[in-house]
């Protein structure tokens, strides 16, 4: 299955009957259904997420200035601030389990250091709301730390849980960042996915997705001359998006001045249509994926192309999401409304915050 004969524009019978679609990246299906929105809802209904947060908290241990569990003080930060994380799922010095020969009772070692990452000092401030100037600050200081970790770890994560539907547990805007001794699941099977695309057709997957995607604008959300949003093809959740650099780029620290500056714009432009979607601050989870560093450094690493993934939990409404249960844990994902239903709406909300209207 190659992006060309999925992106020709062939019709699957009409767009509201139940179709697969591919995801090359996951060599995985998704099953598309749409009518699946006439329903009536009568489940559960999620609290709306917190509108009034104070700008400073004097019990909020990632406010600038307060203490933390572990009795450290932070500094007065003005800007971004980076600590360790107090309570790590990785350690540097944890002991080796031992290898096993018994195929079907296997350990071995996880090493790695877990850091978080503060954006901004006010906790009443999320990235769509912040200056284009301190987004910046953020992405510099991400590309800083998998270069600073990078020299080490195979894998550094970074990923932004945002609300508490996601499980984030601090309102205060934040990132997290854990770098591994050890590939895990999800990079290691995009890495064989787009290296099996490049050895196929001599060039990276989510380049020559990109170029196509930017061709048919039917499931862009935002762009500019450095940058592409979309709806992928293969959608999972409702409004998940994929956010990729047109030029070839393996890693967030490869990124140039201009093009970190076209990334600060399009990243506050993409969250603000999602605050304005269901006008609340928009749950989601995002990371990005680059080439592997550590070992990997000193390997071709061609088939790579950075980008971030966001994946927003909402389908209705501000209280209503999506579950995964059922089918999607015991058969396969499965996704209630076309990527290009979900990119319609985005791509129409206006770019003004509805907050500082």
């Amino acid at each position: 299955m190659t992006l060309t004969n999925q992106l020709k524009g062939r019709k699957i019978g009409s767009k509201f009957h139940q179709h697969l679609r591919y995801n090359p990246l996951r060599d995985s299906w998704v099953l598309v259904s749409a009518h699946r929105m006439k329903r009536p809802w009568a489940g559960q209904v999620e609290r709306p997420p917190e509108e009034h947060i104070p700008r400073y908290d004097p019990n909020n241990p990632l406010c600038p200035g307060n203490k933390r569990a572990n009795g450290k003080g932070n500094p007065d930060y003005d800007s971004t601030f980076v600590f360790e994380n107090d309570f790590p799922a990785l350690q540097p010095d944890a002991p080796d389990p031992g290898s096993d020969q018994d195929p079907l009772f296997q350990s071995k070692a996880a090493r790695g250091v877990c850091k978080v990452m503060c954006f901004h000092p006010w906790s009443d401030v999320t990235l769509p709301l912040m200056k284009k100037e301190e987004v910046v600050n953020v992405i510099d200081k991400w590309a800083e730390l998998v270069e600073e970790l990078g020299t080490i770890y195979p894998w550094v994560q970074i990923f932004e849980n945002k609300g508490a539907m996601m499980g984030c547990s601090n309102p205060h805007p934040h990132c997290q960042v854990w770098a591994s001794n050890f590939l895990p699941n999800e990079p290691a099977l995009s890495d064989r996915c787009q290296r099996a695309y490049y050895e196929k057709h001599g060039e990276p997957m989510l380049l020559q997705y990109a170029k196509r995607e930017a061709e048919k604008k039917e499931r862009v959300v935002v762009e500019s001359s450095d940058w592409l949003a979309v709806v992928p093809y293969w959608a999972t959740w409702p409004y998940q998006t994929l956010l990729l650099p047109r030029r070839h780029v393996l890693r967030i620290s490869d990124l140039t001045t201009e093009e970190r500056e076209g990334l600060a714009a399009i990243m506050k432009r993409l969250l603000t249509k999602y605050d304005n979607l269901f006008e609340v601050s928009f749950p989601y989870s995002m990371g990005w994926h680059g080439a592997p560093t550590g070992p990997y450094l000193k390997e071709d690493n061609s088939h790579w192309q950075l980008h971030a993934h966001y994946y927003p939990p909402l389908l209705r409404s501000a209280t209503v999401k999506k579950f995964m249960v059922g089918y999607e844990m015991l058969a396969q994902e499965q996704r209630d409304l076309t990527p290009e239903q979900a990119a319609e709406k985005l791509r129409n909300l206006p770019e003004e915050h509805y907050k500082t209207r």
